[in-house]
Protein backbone atom coordinates (compact mmCIF):
# COMPACT_ATOMS: atom_id res chain seq x y z
CA UNK A 1 0.00 0.00 0.00
CA UNK A 2 2.76 2.90 -1.57
CA UNK A 3 1.83 5.72 -0.46
CA UNK A 4 -1.26 4.30 2.29
CA UNK A 5 -1.55 4.40 5.83
CA UNK A 6 1.68 3.21 7.50
CA UNK A 7 0.65 1.03 10.29
CA UNK A 8 3.69 0.99 13.32
CA UNK A 9 3.30 -2.33 15.45
CA UNK A 10 2.23 -0.66 18.40
CA UNK A 11 -1.15 0.63 16.23
CA UNK A 12 -1.95 -3.32 15.85
CA UNK A 13 -3.58 -3.21 19.37
CA UNK A 14 -5.74 0.04 18.44
CA UNK A 15 -6.88 -1.39 15.51
CA UNK A 16 -7.93 -4.91 16.95
CA UNK A 17 -9.53 -2.84 19.84
CA UNK A 18 -12.11 -1.90 16.97
CA UNK A 19 -12.71 -4.50 14.73
CA UNK A 20 -15.54 -6.52 16.68
CA UNK A 21 -17.63 -3.66 17.06
CA UNK A 22 -17.66 -2.74 13.75
CA UNK A 23 -17.11 -6.54 12.40
CA UNK A 24 -20.97 -6.42 9.84
CA UNK A 25 -21.76 -2.89 10.59
CA UNK A 26 -22.02 -0.51 7.61
CA UNK A 27 -20.39 2.63 7.02
CA UNK A 28 -21.50 5.14 4.50
CA UNK A 29 -18.44 6.95 3.03
CA UNK A 30 -19.17 10.18 1.09
CA UNK A 31 -16.78 11.73 -1.26
CA UNK A 32 -16.31 15.35 -2.70
CA UNK A 33 -15.95 15.41 -6.14
CA UNK A 34 -12.81 16.76 -5.99
CA UNK A 35 -11.66 13.96 -4.47
CA UNK A 36 -12.77 11.25 -6.73
CA UNK A 37 -10.53 12.84 -9.46
CA UNK A 38 -7.42 13.27 -7.07
CA UNK A 39 -4.39 11.31 -7.49
CA UNK A 40 -5.00 10.06 -3.96
CA UNK A 41 -8.40 8.31 -4.79
CA UNK A 42 -6.62 4.88 -5.52
CA UNK A 43 -4.77 4.48 -1.35
CA UNK A 44 -8.35 5.82 -0.29
CA UNK A 45 -9.81 2.77 -2.28
CA UNK A 46 -7.19 0.44 -0.63
CA UNK A 47 -8.73 1.53 2.74
CA UNK A 48 -12.16 0.76 1.71
CA UNK A 49 -10.49 -2.33 0.89
CA UNK A 50 -9.27 -3.03 4.24
CA UNK A 51 -12.40 -2.42 5.68
CA UNK A 52 -14.19 -4.61 3.47
CA UNK A 53 -11.37 -7.35 4.37
CA UNK A 54 -12.91 -6.95 7.82
CA UNK A 55 -16.14 -7.53 7.20
CA UNK A 56 -16.84 -4.18 7.61
CA UNK A 57 -19.93 -3.18 4.72
CA UNK A 58 -19.13 0.40 2.92
CA UNK A 59 -21.74 2.52 0.74
CA UNK A 60 -20.32 5.09 -1.35
CA UNK A 61 -21.42 8.45 -1.82
CA UNK A 62 -20.17 10.88 -3.99
CA UNK A 63 -20.55 14.31 -5.27
CA UNK A 64 -19.86 16.17 -8.26
CA UNK A 65 -19.52 19.64 -7.97
CA UNK A 66 -15.91 20.62 -8.99
CA UNK A 67 -16.62 18.59 -12.61
CA UNK A 68 -19.89 20.59 -12.83
CA UNK A 69 -17.83 24.02 -12.60
CA UNK A 70 -15.20 22.45 -14.97
CA UNK A 71 -17.81 20.86 -17.70
CA UNK A 72 -20.01 24.64 -16.83
CA UNK A 73 -16.69 26.78 -17.96
CA UNK A 74 -15.60 24.24 -21.26
CA UNK A 75 -19.33 24.96 -22.40
CA UNK A 76 -19.22 28.77 -21.48
CA UNK A 77 -21.96 29.19 -19.58
CA UNK A 78 -22.03 29.66 -15.14
CA UNK A 79 -24.18 26.76 -13.66
CA UNK A 80 -27.14 27.76 -11.82
CA UNK A 81 -25.96 25.65 -8.24
CA UNK A 82 -23.27 23.85 -7.86
CA UNK A 83 -23.63 21.22 -4.68
CA UNK A 84 -27.63 20.27 -5.45
CA UNK A 85 -29.14 22.23 -2.96
CA UNK A 86 -29.53 25.87 -5.23
CA UNK A 87 -31.59 26.08 -8.52
CA UNK A 88 -30.63 23.62 -10.88
CA UNK A 89 -31.58 25.08 -14.46
CA UNK A 90 -31.72 23.30 -17.62
CA UNK A 91 -27.98 23.26 -18.48
CA UNK A 92 -26.87 22.55 -15.64
CA UNK A 93 -28.61 19.14 -14.94
CA UNK A 94 -27.12 18.32 -18.77
CA UNK A 95 -23.76 18.68 -16.86
CA UNK A 96 -24.42 17.31 -13.61
CA UNK A 97 -25.45 14.06 -15.37
CA UNK A 98 -21.89 13.89 -17.32
CA UNK A 99 -20.05 14.75 -14.01
CA UNK A 100 -21.98 12.13 -12.01
CA UNK A 101 -21.87 9.63 -14.93
CA UNK A 102 -18.09 10.33 -15.07
CA UNK A 103 -17.23 10.10 -11.40
CA UNK A 104 -19.25 7.16 -11.11
CA UNK A 105 -17.29 5.22 -13.98
CA UNK A 106 -13.87 6.51 -11.90
CA UNK A 107 -14.93 4.77 -8.71
CA UNK A 108 -15.80 1.51 -10.35
CA UNK A 109 -12.86 1.91 -12.33
CA UNK A 110 -10.49 2.07 -9.20
CA UNK A 111 -12.74 -0.62 -7.18
CA UNK A 112 -12.22 -3.04 -9.70
CA UNK A 113 -8.37 -2.01 -9.43
CA UNK A 114 -8.53 -2.75 -5.73
CA UNK A 115 -10.18 -5.90 -6.10
CA UNK A 116 -13.33 -5.03 -5.06
CA UNK A 117 -17.05 -5.95 -6.56
CA UNK A 118 -19.13 -3.02 -7.35
CA UNK A 119 -22.18 -1.15 -8.51
CA UNK A 120 -23.76 2.09 -9.56
CA UNK A 121 -27.39 1.97 -8.06
CA UNK A 122 -30.68 3.76 -8.73
CA UNK A 123 -31.71 3.40 -5.14
CA UNK A 124 -32.59 7.16 -4.55
CA UNK A 125 -35.99 7.79 -5.63
CA UNK A 126 -36.53 11.96 -5.17
CA UNK A 127 -39.17 14.40 -5.80
CA UNK A 128 -38.69 18.03 -7.02
CA UNK A 129 -37.50 20.44 -4.17
CA UNK A 130 -39.99 23.08 -6.01
CA UNK A 131 -40.69 26.36 -5.11
CA UNK A 132 -39.19 27.75 -1.87
CA UNK A 133 -39.63 31.82 -0.82
CA UNK A 134 -41.16 32.10 -4.48
CA UNK A 135 -38.13 30.11 -5.92
CA UNK A 136 -38.28 27.46 -8.08
CA UNK A 137 -35.81 25.30 -7.96
CA UNK A 138 -36.30 23.24 -11.16
CA UNK A 139 -34.40 20.07 -11.28
CA UNK A 140 -33.01 20.13 -8.01
CA UNK A 141 -34.81 17.20 -5.94
CA UNK A 142 -34.95 15.91 -2.56
CA UNK A 143 -34.82 12.32 -0.79
CA UNK A 144 -38.00 10.32 -0.81
CA UNK A 145 -36.60 7.19 -0.27
CA UNK A 146 -33.74 4.72 -0.22
CA UNK A 147 -34.35 1.35 -1.78
CA UNK A 148 -33.01 -0.47 1.32
CA UNK A 149 -33.19 -3.82 0.01
CA UNK A 150 -31.15 -3.08 -3.07
CA UNK A 151 -28.71 -1.78 -1.15
CA UNK A 152 -29.16 -4.62 1.42
CA UNK A 153 -28.35 -7.28 -1.20
CA UNK A 154 -25.49 -5.75 -2.95
CA UNK A 155 -23.83 -5.67 0.61
CA UNK A 156 -24.48 -9.26 1.62
CA UNK A 157 -23.13 -10.31 -1.95
CA UNK A 158 -19.73 -8.37 -0.48
CA UNK A 159 -20.67 -5.49 -3.42
CA UNK A 160 -19.75 -1.87 -2.74
CA UNK A 161 -22.27 0.01 -3.89
CA UNK A 162 -21.78 3.19 -4.99
CA UNK A 163 -24.72 6.34 -5.62
CA UNK A 164 -24.05 9.50 -7.89
CA UNK A 165 -25.70 12.94 -6.25
CA UNK A 166 -28.97 12.29 -8.39
CA UNK A 167 -32.61 10.96 -7.17
CA UNK A 168 -35.18 9.27 -9.77
CA UNK A 169 -38.61 9.74 -9.79
CA UNK A 170 -41.38 7.40 -10.88
CA UNK A 171 -42.06 8.68 -14.22
CA UNK A 172 -38.33 8.74 -15.07
CA UNK A 173 -37.11 12.25 -14.48
CA UNK A 174 -34.09 12.67 -13.01
CA UNK A 175 -33.12 15.39 -10.21
CA UNK A 176 -29.87 16.73 -9.27
CA UNK A 177 -29.75 16.00 -5.18
CA UNK A 178 -27.04 17.29 -2.47
CA UNK A 179 -24.65 14.33 -1.95
CA UNK A 180 -24.79 15.08 1.84
CA UNK A 181 -28.22 14.50 2.22
CA UNK A 182 -27.87 11.74 0.10
CA UNK A 183 -25.42 10.43 2.39
CA UNK A 184 -27.63 11.11 5.50
CA UNK A 185 -30.74 9.49 3.66
CA UNK A 186 -28.21 6.00 3.21
CA UNK A 187 -27.30 6.17 6.52
CA UNK A 188 -30.45 6.34 8.27
CA UNK A 189 -32.14 3.70 5.84
CA UNK A 190 -29.19 1.31 6.71
CA UNK A 191 -28.81 2.10 10.44
CA UNK A 192 -25.34 2.37 9.70
CA UNK A 193 -22.87 3.30 12.53
CA UNK A 194 -20.57 5.66 10.75
CA UNK A 195 -20.65 8.60 8.24
CA UNK A 196 -17.14 9.48 6.68
CA UNK A 197 -17.33 13.02 4.44
CA UNK A 198 -14.59 12.67 3.10
CA UNK A 199 -13.21 16.38 1.19
CA UNK A 200 -10.21 18.41 0.84
CA UNK A 201 -10.55 20.42 4.09
CA UNK A 202 -8.56 18.67 7.10
CA UNK A 203 -11.92 18.54 9.17
CA UNK A 204 -14.88 21.07 9.99
CA UNK A 205 -13.65 24.66 10.19
CA UNK A 206 -15.33 27.39 12.05
CA UNK A 207 -14.07 30.78 12.72
CA UNK A 208 -11.05 29.44 10.90
CA UNK A 209 -10.65 26.95 13.73
CA UNK A 210 -10.21 23.06 13.00
CA UNK A 211 -12.39 21.52 15.33
CA UNK A 212 -11.25 18.31 16.24
CA UNK A 213 -14.41 16.80 18.42
CA UNK A 214 -17.80 17.79 19.15
CA UNK A 215 -20.87 16.68 20.57
CA UNK A 216 -23.55 16.74 18.11
CA UNK A 217 -25.89 18.79 20.35
CA UNK A 218 -22.87 21.75 20.68
CA UNK A 219 -22.50 21.51 17.28
CA UNK A 220 -26.12 21.97 16.35
CA UNK A 221 -26.01 25.21 18.65
CA UNK A 222 -23.13 26.56 17.61
CA UNK A 223 -24.90 26.53 13.62
CA UNK A 224 -28.01 28.16 15.60
CA UNK A 225 -25.11 31.23 16.50
CA UNK A 226 -22.54 31.50 13.96
CA UNK A 227 -23.59 29.05 10.64
CA UNK A 228 -21.65 31.71 8.74
CA UNK A 229 -18.60 31.42 10.22
CA UNK A 230 -18.26 27.97 8.56
CA UNK A 231 -16.53 27.87 5.31
CA UNK A 232 -19.96 27.74 2.45
CA UNK A 233 -18.12 23.83 1.22
CA UNK A 234 -18.48 22.99 5.04
CA UNK A 235 -21.48 23.96 5.76
CA UNK A 236 -23.47 21.66 4.50
CA UNK A 237 -21.30 18.60 6.15
CA UNK A 238 -21.78 20.37 9.46
CA UNK A 239 -25.62 20.66 9.13
CA UNK A 240 -26.13 16.95 8.04
CA UNK A 241 -23.43 16.05 10.28
CA UNK A 242 -25.62 16.92 13.21
CA UNK A 243 -28.74 15.41 10.92
CA UNK A 244 -27.24 12.19 11.24
CA UNK A 245 -26.38 11.85 14.59
CA UNK A 246 -29.83 13.67 15.37
CA UNK A 247 -31.15 10.58 13.43
CA UNK A 248 -29.06 7.93 15.53
CA UNK A 249 -25.84 7.74 13.39
CA UNK A 250 -23.10 7.30 16.48
CA UNK A 251 -20.01 8.64 14.80
CA UNK A 252 -19.87 10.93 11.71
CA UNK A 253 -16.03 12.26 10.78
CA UNK A 254 -14.89 14.69 8.16
CA UNK A 255 -11.66 14.39 7.19
CA UNK A 256 -9.18 15.42 3.90
CA UNK A 257 -8.96 12.40 1.72
CA UNK A 258 -5.53 13.84 0.33
CA UNK A 259 -3.69 13.34 4.10
CA UNK A 260 -1.78 10.00 3.89
CA UNK A 261 -3.67 8.68 6.86
CA UNK A 262 -7.11 9.06 5.32
CA UNK A 263 -10.17 6.65 6.63
CA UNK A 264 -8.14 4.09 8.03
CA UNK A 265 -6.43 6.58 10.81
CA UNK A 266 -9.22 8.33 11.27
CA UNK A 267 -11.70 5.07 12.27
CA UNK A 268 -9.01 3.07 14.14
CA UNK A 269 -7.46 5.78 16.42
CA UNK A 270 -9.41 7.65 18.89
CA UNK A 271 -7.49 10.68 18.14
CA UNK A 272 -8.33 10.31 13.88
CA UNK A 273 -6.78 13.02 12.02
CA UNK A 274 -10.00 15.05 11.03
CA UNK A 275 -12.83 15.90 12.84
CA UNK A 276 -15.09 13.87 15.27
CA UNK A 277 -18.81 14.77 15.47
CA UNK A 278 -20.59 12.35 18.11
CA UNK A 279 -23.79 11.39 19.48
CA UNK A 280 -24.72 11.48 22.99
CA UNK A 281 -25.40 7.30 23.47
CA UNK A 282 -29.26 7.38 23.42
CA UNK A 283 -28.93 11.13 24.64
CA UNK A 284 -28.69 9.51 28.45
CA UNK A 285 -25.36 12.38 29.12
CA UNK A 286 -26.37 15.59 30.62
CA UNK A 287 -25.21 18.27 32.24
CA UNK A 288 -25.82 18.04 35.80
CA UNK A 289 -28.63 21.10 37.04
CA UNK A 290 -29.03 22.80 40.12
CA UNK A 291 -32.03 20.80 41.46
CA UNK A 292 -29.50 17.83 40.49
CA UNK A 293 -26.85 18.02 43.44
CA UNK A 294 -29.47 16.09 45.62
CA UNK A 295 -29.24 12.99 43.44
CA UNK A 296 -25.69 13.46 43.13
CA UNK A 297 -25.09 13.30 46.53
CA UNK A 298 -27.52 10.56 47.28
CA UNK A 299 -26.16 8.68 44.49
CA UNK A 300 -22.94 8.73 45.27
CA UNK A 301 -23.48 8.31 49.54
CA UNK A 302 -22.31 4.67 49.72
CA UNK A 303 -19.30 4.74 47.95
CA UNK A 304 -18.35 8.17 49.97
CA UNK A 305 -18.85 5.36 52.97
CA UNK A 306 -17.15 3.01 52.01
CA UNK A 307 -14.10 5.29 51.01
CA UNK A 308 -13.93 4.45 47.01
CA UNK A 309 -15.41 8.47 46.56
CA UNK A 310 -13.80 11.46 47.91
CA UNK A 311 -16.71 13.44 50.46
CA UNK A 312 -18.26 15.79 48.33
CA UNK A 313 -20.52 19.02 49.76
CA UNK A 314 -23.87 20.48 48.40
CA UNK A 315 -21.85 23.79 48.28
CA UNK A 316 -18.74 22.66 46.80
CA UNK A 317 -20.45 20.77 43.80
CA UNK A 318 -22.76 24.09 43.06
CA UNK A 319 -19.27 26.02 42.43
CA UNK A 320 -18.18 24.07 40.28
CA UNK A 321 -21.92 22.44 39.24
CA UNK A 322 -20.85 23.10 35.32
CA UNK A 323 -18.15 19.99 35.37
CA UNK A 324 -20.63 17.76 36.17
CA UNK A 325 -22.73 15.30 33.81
CA UNK A 326 -25.79 12.64 34.57
CA UNK A 327 -26.04 8.97 33.33
CA UNK A 328 -29.77 8.98 32.66
CA UNK A 329 -32.34 6.02 31.99
CA UNK A 330 -36.01 6.36 31.68
CA UNK A 331 -35.12 9.97 33.27
CA UNK A 332 -33.66 8.90 36.41
CA UNK A 333 -30.07 9.36 36.93
CA UNK A 334 -28.22 6.03 37.67
CA UNK A 335 -24.64 7.35 37.18
CA UNK A 336 -22.56 10.52 37.07
CA UNK A 337 -18.61 11.87 36.31
CA UNK A 338 -17.34 15.09 36.36
CA UNK A 339 -14.43 17.22 34.23
CA UNK A 340 -12.51 19.30 36.64
CA UNK A 341 -10.41 22.03 33.72
CA UNK A 342 -6.97 23.33 34.58
CA UNK A 343 -6.51 25.53 32.02
CA UNK A 344 -2.94 26.74 32.62
CA UNK A 345 -1.85 22.92 32.99
CA UNK A 346 -3.60 21.64 29.92
CA UNK A 347 -5.01 18.68 32.05
CA UNK A 348 -8.17 17.59 33.23
CA UNK A 349 -9.19 15.85 36.20
CA UNK A 350 -11.99 13.38 35.61
CA UNK A 351 -13.58 12.94 38.85
CA UNK A 352 -16.91 11.44 40.77
CA UNK A 353 -17.26 8.65 38.43
CA UNK A 354 -20.19 6.52 40.05
CA UNK A 355 -22.55 3.82 38.52
CA UNK A 356 -25.46 2.81 40.93
CA UNK A 357 -25.17 -0.60 41.30
CA UNK A 358 -28.24 -1.36 40.10
CA UNK A 359 -26.85 -0.67 36.43
CA UNK A 360 -23.12 -1.62 37.45
CA UNK A 361 -21.43 -4.26 34.49
CA UNK A 362 -23.93 -2.52 31.54
CA UNK A 363 -20.66 -0.45 29.96
CA UNK A 364 -21.77 2.90 31.60
CA UNK A 365 -18.86 3.43 33.48
CA UNK A 366 -16.49 3.02 30.33
CA UNK A 367 -19.71 5.25 28.47
CA UNK A 368 -18.92 7.91 30.63
CA UNK A 369 -15.26 7.73 30.71
CA UNK A 370 -15.05 7.81 26.86
CA UNK A 371 -18.08 10.91 27.21
CA UNK A 372 -15.06 12.82 29.32
CA UNK A 373 -12.34 11.62 27.29
CA UNK A 374 -14.31 13.42 24.37
CA UNK A 375 -14.71 16.34 26.15
CA UNK A 376 -11.41 16.68 27.48
CA UNK A 377 -10.27 16.44 23.55
CA UNK A 378 -13.17 18.97 22.31
CA UNK A 379 -11.49 21.62 24.48
CA UNK A 380 -7.61 20.90 23.58
CA UNK A 381 -6.06 19.37 26.59
CA UNK A 382 -3.15 17.50 26.64
CA UNK A 383 -3.98 14.91 29.53
CA UNK A 384 -6.79 13.34 31.87
CA UNK A 385 -5.95 12.32 34.99
CA UNK A 386 -7.78 11.00 37.66
CA UNK A 387 -7.17 9.62 41.94
CA UNK A 388 -8.07 6.26 42.75
CA UNK A 389 -8.65 4.36 46.21
CA UNK A 390 -9.78 1.18 44.89
CA UNK A 391 -10.58 1.45 41.45
CA UNK A 392 -7.65 1.97 39.77
CA UNK A 393 -7.37 -1.62 38.01
CA UNK A 394 -10.62 -0.97 35.99
CA UNK A 395 -9.33 2.49 34.87
CA UNK A 396 -6.22 0.80 33.57
CA UNK A 397 -8.29 -1.94 32.26
CA UNK A 398 -11.17 0.08 30.93
CA UNK A 399 -10.06 3.78 29.86
CA UNK A 400 -6.36 3.08 29.30
CA UNK A 401 -5.26 5.01 32.27
CA UNK A 402 -1.43 4.25 33.54
CA UNK A 403 -0.13 5.50 36.70
CA UNK A 404 1.34 8.26 37.57
CA UNK A 405 2.67 10.16 40.42
CA UNK A 406 1.87 13.38 42.44
CA UNK A 407 4.43 15.20 40.81
CA UNK A 408 1.95 14.51 37.65
CA UNK A 409 -0.91 16.65 39.52
CA UNK A 410 -1.43 20.32 38.74
CA UNK A 411 -0.31 22.59 41.77
CA UNK A 412 -3.34 23.66 42.70
CA UNK A 413 -5.09 19.84 43.08
CA UNK A 414 -1.03 18.70 44.19
CA UNK A 415 -2.04 20.64 46.94
CA UNK A 416 -5.42 19.28 48.18
CA UNK A 417 -4.01 15.72 47.53
CA UNK A 418 -1.35 16.45 50.28
CA UNK A 419 -4.14 17.72 52.78
CA UNK A 420 -6.58 14.64 52.32
CA UNK A 421 -4.07 12.17 53.55
CA UNK A 422 -5.82 9.70 51.60
CA UNK A 423 -3.05 8.53 49.90
CA UNK A 424 -4.90 7.67 46.57
CA UNK A 425 -2.79 6.54 43.57
CA UNK A 426 -2.34 8.84 40.49
CA UNK A 427 -3.72 7.70 37.23
CA UNK A 428 -2.99 9.62 33.90
CA UNK A 429 -3.53 9.15 30.08
CA UNK A 430 -1.95 11.13 27.40
CA UNK A 431 -4.30 12.64 24.97
CA UNK A 432 -2.15 14.56 22.65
Amino acid sequence: MEGGWLMRPTDLRGVLRYIPSFREKTFVVSLDGGIVTDETLPNLLLDVAVLRSLNIRVVLVHGASAQIRELAARDGFAPSDLDGAGVTDGDTLRVALMAANRLTHELLEGLAAADLRAACTNAITAYPMGILHGVDHLFTGKVERVDVDMLQQLLGQGIVPVVPPLGFDGEGKTYRVNSDAIALAVADALKAVKVVFITSYDGLICQERLIRQMLASDLEALLAAQADHFPPPLLSKAIHAAAACRLGVPRVHIVNGRADECLLAEVFSNEGIGTLIYANEYQQVRRALKKDIRSILKLTKQSVATDELLRRTYAGIEKHLGDYYLFEIDKNPVACVALHVYPEQSKGELACLYVHTSHENQGIGRKLIQFVENKARELGLAELFLLSTQAFAYFQSKGGFSEGTPDDLPPPRRERYEQSGRKSKVMIKKLK
